[in-house]
């Protein structure tokens, strides 16, 4: 939260936990492996998130938001009061929404930062209480706000809670929690939101919040000491979930990095690799330092630094994220994506020195020649602009059997790199078709089928006529230049009768798609078209069943993917 923090986390974490924060020592030989035909879940760069990432007067520019393609965010309460490393209050979640939505972003408001102070001063229940109210009621009022996705009701109770003065937290939930759920019943509920996993702490607020019905829909803690913990604080909450037989909740890591480690790329790399095969939903860069700043990725508004670099790499896969394993658990790590529809594999990693090796199998369908791509970003550190990431080599080489073994030399532990590799013959220029699973999904759900592009489609898109409900999916898409362009909706709709959404991009005005039926729910083949006039760069096409300023579709209809010609 704070660079405050720091000093007191020391006094509630390990000797080890301080220790292993630092960059890795160089070891030898480590070898990452890419499994292309072992896909475990859509591309929905889950670790493309911040704590205080945004600020009001759109800061940081919409030019270093776009291409990362920040997932979610977690912002302060309206009306904030919070004053980090003493700033000035910012980051208004309501006053930010209208930047956090044209990147495509949900939010999650952070409602204890409606105090000044970190950690927060307790004052009382009825002034807390009449806080809560107030910010939920601003919340209600905002009917044009449509992106936020959970009410956060405390921040590290393990660490800011004051017992003494307020109560036990396990009782000030459910007051709070009541309170929230008598004004809104549809935003759904964060927490614990605790600064580090603790099973018996969990194990506590789980039981109470079950037998008080009032368990967060979704589970968040903070993983701020070392990335090697995320797999092991999965799995032992996913097991203590199923023991108290409680149906499993969505996961939100909404801090993640300590100081040493956020504006590391190569230990950042570490990070988002175990988030991703974790199978959280959310992860939010930890707030430092400056906020408004992407936690660092962004210097002087709108220049990147070196760790924004592994993100625009993130923020360029799509189709799958594919299975990748390691031979360290401390070093040498990393993510991957395939996209089917253009053969592009793409490979982020780092956290290790020396000369270590990835190795892709599954890599039938590029062909028995390719063209591999090696790419380093350093650890600029937050102040320090890089205008481009450095290319170490472009090469051919030869695969055998799907595999390919790439040797990278002279890795610097600190950095992150990127290996990309496409078929010799060549891929489009840009991408076409960009799957619907990939998007931003605002209450709906991604679901599998095998007639489907890419194995995945959005469905149940069901809801209008409220901001805290409606239903939509936002496309950000690239493309090469200005002008209008087919764009071609693959869809089912199995309701026996012409079904219709509304369609807008860049914050425009609306037009209706409509969606002949077709044979049945989850099986793809058909395509409606329509035309679309987008600016060059990036542009966010939004399809809805409702949003604000349209007054909803008719029918349902599942959405496949859009495709621009």
């Amino acid at each position: 939260m704070s660079r405050f923090r720091v000093l007191a986390l020391a006094l509630v974490t390990t000797a080890t936990a301080l220790v292993t924060a630092s960059p890795p020592a160089a070891a030898a030989g480590a070898t990452l492996t890419v499994n292309v035909a072992q896909p475990f879940r859509p591309v929905t760069h889950v670790a493309s998130g911040g704590l205080y990432g945004l600020a009001e007067n759109s800061r940081p520019a919409d030019s270093t938001l776009l291409p990362i393609k920040v997932n979610s965010l977690t912002q302060p309460a309206p009306g904030v009061g919070q004053r980090p490393n003493g700033q000035p209050p910012g980051g208004d979640s309501l006053l930010v929404s209208p930047q956090a939505t044209r990147a495509g972003a949900g939010e999650f408001i952070r409602m204890p930062d409606i105090y000044p102070d970190f950690p927060y001063r307790w004052v009382s229940w009825d002034d807390w209480l009449a806080k809560v109210n107030t910010m939920v009621n601003a919340r209600l009022s905002a009917t044009t706000v449509t992106n936020v996705i959970g009410w956060e009701l405390w921040n590290e109770p393990d660490y800011t809670w004051n017992t003494a003065a307020a109560g036990n937290f396990n009782d000030a939930w459910v007051r709070t929690y009541r309170a929230v759920r008598a004004l809104d019943t549809l935003t759904p509920i964060v927490g614990p939101s605790t600064a580090t996993y603790n099973r018996s702490w969990m194990q506590s607020f789980l039981t109470n919040a079950k037998n008080t019905g009032t368990l967060p829909d979704i589970i968040c803690w903070h993983e701020l000491q070392n990335p090697t913990r995320i797999a092991s604080d999965i799995a032992d909450y996913r097991n203590l979930e199923s023991s108290l037989g409680i149906s499993p909740r969505r996961i939100s890591i909404n801090e993640y990095a300590a100081t040493s480690e956020v504006d590391v790329p190569g230990r950042i790399a570490s990070y988002v690799a175990k988030l991703e095969r974790g199978g959280v939903e959310s992860a939010h860069r930890a707030f430092w330092y400056e906020y408004g700043t992407m936690n660092g990725l962004v210097v002087n508004n709108s220049q990147p630094t070196g760790t924004w670099w592994l993100y625009k790499w993130y923020g360029d896969m799509a189709g799958n994220m594919v299975t990748t394993t390691t031979t360290t658990t401390t070093g040498l790590d990393g993510f991957a994506s395939y996209d089917g529809t253009r053969k592009i594999v793409n490979v982020a990693f780092g956290n290790e020195a020396g000369t270590n090796t990835v190795n892709l199998t599954g890599l039938g369908a590029l062909g028995s020649s390719v063209r591999v791509t090696l790419t380093s970003t350093p650890s600029s550190g937050r102040f320090t602009a890089v205008t481009a990431p450095t290319t170490i080599s472009t090469t051919t080489r030869t695969v055998s059997g799907g595999q390919l073994s790439v040797s990278v030399p002279n890795m610097v532990a600190t950095s992150a790199y990127q290996l990309v590799v496409e078929p010799v013959s060549g891929v489009p220029a840009h991408q076409q078709r960009y799957e619907a699973e990939n998007a931003s999904v605002f209450r709906a759900q991604r679901l599998s089928a095998s007639s489907a592009s890419g194995g995945g489609y959005v469905g149940r898109i069901d809801n209008s006529g409220t901001p805290r409900s409606d239903s939509y999916v936002d496309f950000v898409v690239n493309v090469p230049t200005a002008r209008s362009y087919t764009m071609t909706i693959g869809y089912a709709n199995g309701t026996g009768a012409t079904a219709t959404q509304g369609l807008a991009y860049n914050g425009g005005s609306w037009s209706t798609v409509s969606y002949p039926p077709t044979a049945a729910w989850g099986e793809f083949g058909a395509t409606v078209g329509t035309t679309v006039t987008l600016r060059a760069g990036y542009n966010v096409i939004r399809l809805a069943k409702g949003s604000p300023f349209f007054s909803g579709g008719t029918g349902y209809a599942e959405l496949d993917y859009i495709q621009l010609t």
